[in-house]
């Protein structure tokens, strides 16, 4: 029997929400956690950025959160970084207008007073980066003595990040009895301290990744040189729609896509150093198709949840095989097949080379030119069948 949303004990009007969104069947995490979750147990899943966490615990927030007083929300969703707090609220808040639930979002880089003013005026569910979170609390912007359920999302995002010391003084300053729940890609370390500390016999679900697998993905290494590189990258992102690139340094990715420009392809820089509008803007774009090309620092992209990338480009190669399998699965969201291009310079063909057994792919390194009609569509050239350098 298939599972629907109406068997996991949603409302019919949040199904019907869901369904005018396009959402009509659910992913295998938000099968396994709903329920309980709608039951009022704590939940601890394990599964990654792009598997459908955030309408797990969403879908239960909007059913199960009561309505909330000026500055005294009722459900918190803890996030790692500003993008995923966006894209956090931008999934929740058309499904809350549906069932008069208010979302608001908070995190740096934007005007405390707006994001105050935004807190006095009522939210239910506040979606916050734990350190603006606290600057709120201590001008007494916000309360946390209403919370019936604290969401903490990308848990050991946020350990790697050195945010576990905010978490657990939030944690540590909500009041009364309430639900949480917990999402991470992994559940070791820190992140069992948080479960063991601030979860009440929780239920746990683990949902195999298939972000990662690297089987799903098609791999191609091209050999290419300096002076051709960006027309290379180039030739690549016009054959398809989405292409995410990513660079070493925040001044490679503002050089790449100024280059990419001068190539007639429309891109942008997301890193560190951009005002936040900026990034916000790019990534908006991007994800409603009005910008080809994405070029990012591996600090920029943590956390995003960006569906439908045709092409991952490694302009520069990964440092090492965690950062290539991080890199590459913002191509195989939610079980969809991707492809992932590295490219190689001659002095880091050794370097990737080596990389190779730990990612688990055999495959030669080709050399290409910018001019090369493969490039156009690398998903159907198979390189092993190609004249390839010494493996």
């Amino acid at each position: 029997m298939t599972t629907t949303f109406e068997s996991l004990g949603l409302s019919p009007d949040l199904v019907d929400a869901l369904s005018a969104a396009g959402i009509t069947h659910p992913f295998p995490i938000q099968s396994l956690t709903i329920p309980d979750a709608l039951a009022g147990r704590d939940v601890c899943g394990k599964a990654k950025t792009g598997s459908g966490k955030t309408l797990a615990f969403g879908l239960p927030l909007l059913e199960r959160t009561p309505t909330a007083e000026a500055k005294h929300p009722t459900a918190l969703v803890l996030v790692p970084t500003r993008e995923l707090a966006v894209q956090v609220q931008e999934v929740l808040s058309p499904l809350g207008k549906q069932q008069g639930v208010r979302v608001a979002v908070i995190y740096g880089g934007q005007s405390l007073e707006k994001q105050a003013r935004q807190l006095a005026d009522g939210a239910e569910i506040v979606v916050a980066t734990p350190g603006r979170l606290i600057d709120l609390l201590d001008r007494k912007a916000v309360f946390l003595d209403a919370l019936t359920c604290v969401v903490l999302d990308e848990a050991d995002r946020m350990a790697d990040m050195g945010f576990l010391p905010q978490v657990e003084w939030v944690l540590r300053h909500v009041g009364g009895p309430h639900q949480t729940l917990l999402f991470s890609a992994t559940l070791d370390g820190a992140v069992d301290v948080l479960v063991k500390r601030y979860q009440r016999d929780p239920v746990h679900y683990e949902v195999e990744s298939r972000s990662i697998t690297v089987e799903e993905m098609a791999h191609r290494f091209l050999l290419v040189h300096e002076m051709d590189k960006v027309k290379v990258a180039a030739a690549i992102s016009k054959g398809v729609a989405r292409t995410m690139i990513f660079t070493r340094t925040r001044r490679g990715a503002d050089r790449l896509a100024s280059a990419l420009k001068r190539e007639d392809v429309r891109a942008a820089a997301i890193h560190g150093d951009l005002p936040q509008r900026v990034r916000e803007r790019a990534l908006e774009d991007f994800q409603d198709g009005r910008l080809p090309v994405l070029v990012a620092t591996d600090v920029a992209a943590r956390g995003l949840h960006i569906d439908d990338v045709d092409v991952v480009v490694h302009y520069d190669p990964p440092q090492d095989h965690k950062s290539y399998l991080h890199r590459s699965g913002r191509t195989a969201r939610a079980g969809l097949a991707g492809l992932v291009v590295t490219l190689v310079l001659w002095n880091e063909e050794l370097e990737v080379k080596r990389l190779l057994p730990r990612i688990g792919v055999r495959q030669p390194l080709v050399e290409v030119f910018s001019n090369d009609p493969r490039l156009a569509d690398l998903v159907a050239w198979d390189p092993s069948l190609t004249e390839a350098t010494a493996e």
